[in-house]
């Protein structure tokens, strides 16, 4: 068809699979298993529907701003609040990345990042980790147009320490640094004191994983006000009004309630760790994990003939078909409960 020839193509991201059977157990998205804090059940009933006609209050005006600055002892000017950290990142990715030189970001890593660069017409090369999934800092330390990584890396869950992340941003003064920390919270350091220091560090982070609300959409990004200036300029020349009233307001009962948020990682640190025992019993390798997953491979079986069978078995986990990483799976933490029965059928495959 002729119209096609002005139609920009690109390869999507391909999110992990939702079923329409919610009895599945479902550890391929890296969703919390556990409830958001009980302070937003008490805030989702209080809403009041007349709001919903009237467009919501910019988010760096709103409670859920205050709480979030005053939680990680940042003023509101360091603070961007999107639509998740896939919006925030795409809007950096519009923002800062508008070099000729090609930004820099693993081979092995989160799959929108290629897809995003490709999208906005972005040059990129992607730095090779190491055999044990590490990301070497020296590959960061050429001419380019960007840099960005998750830590811990996803999906092999492996954590950079503080010193390799500062290296790297302290390499890099002339291009913007993004640091997605989506895992952060379940055993790794936050790079976010690092902002004092650098002006063109950018930390992103969501509500997604550690705060269970990924159904509500809440990411964030913090810095230099000037690097959040820049990402605000963009973001309303897209669309002002980018977070819904509700988001906004059980966002910030999420943030208040700092006893159940640690509470809940550390449900999940502990399931993580049990799970690395059961596992590397049932002939599983994988790296030291500091997510809310594993990332797996077994000794005999093809991770595609596990992934098949755990399927057949109602349990959903992550495979892709892709060099480097076609023999191994992600799997997320669930309950104990759900772990379990994980088990169980992994016993009857593995043999």
């Amino acid at each position: 068809m002729e119209w096609e020839k002005n139609v920009r193509k690109v390869v999507p991201y391909t999110p992990g699979e939702q079923p329409a059977d919610r009895n599945v157990i479902k550890l391929n998205t890296n969703e919390n298993p556990y409830p958001p804090a009980p302070g937003v059940a008490a805030e989702l009933a209080l809403l009041d529907a007349g709001q919903m006609r009237l467009y919501p209050a910019f988010p760096e005006q709103t409670q859920l701003a205050e709480a979030l600055a005053e939680y990680y002892g940042i003023t509101r000017e360091q603070l961007f609040i999107g639509v998740g950290s896939d919006d925030v990142l795409a809007l950096a990715f519009m923002t800062f990345f508008q070099s000729e030189r090609p930004i820099f970001f693993p081979d092995i890593t989160y799959s929108f990042y290629d897809v995003w660069a490709d999208l906005y017409r972005i040059p990129y090369e992607k730095k090779a980790l190491d055999e044990q999934f590490r990301i070497r800092s020296e590959d960061y330390e050429q001419p380019n147009g960007g840099v960005i990584f998750p830590n811990p890396n996803a999906p092999t869950g492996v954590l950079m320490n503080l010193e390799q992340v500062k290296d790297i941003v302290a390499a890099n003064r002339d291009v913007v640094v993004i640091v997605d920390e989506a895992y952060i919270d379940f055993g790794g350091v936050s790079c976010l004191p690092l902002i004092r220091k650098y002006d063109n560090l950018l930390v992103v982070q969501t509500f997604s994983k550690s705060r269970s609300l990924a159904g509500m959409r809440i990411g964030y990004a913090m810095g230099h006000p000037k690097l959040i200036g820049y990402l605000n300029d963009v973001k309303y020349s897209v669309n002002s009004y980018t977070m819904n009233y509700a988001a906004l307001r059980i966002g910030a009962e999420a943030v208040r309630d700092v006893d159940y948020f640690h509470e809940c990682c550390d449900r999940i640190i502990q399931t993580r760790e049990r799970a690395k025992k059961e596992l590397g019993g049932l002939g599983f390798t994988f790296p030291e994990s500091y997510g809310n997953f594993i990332f797996a491979s077994h000794e005999r079986l093809s991770a595609e003939e596990i992934f098949r069978q755990l399927k057949a078995n109602d349990i959903y986990v992550r495979y892709w078909k892709k060099e480097r990483i076609n023999n191994h799976l992600r799997i997320t933490i669930g309950t104990d409960e759900q772990m379990e029965a994980l088990y169980r059928v992994l016993r009857q495959i593995c043999g």
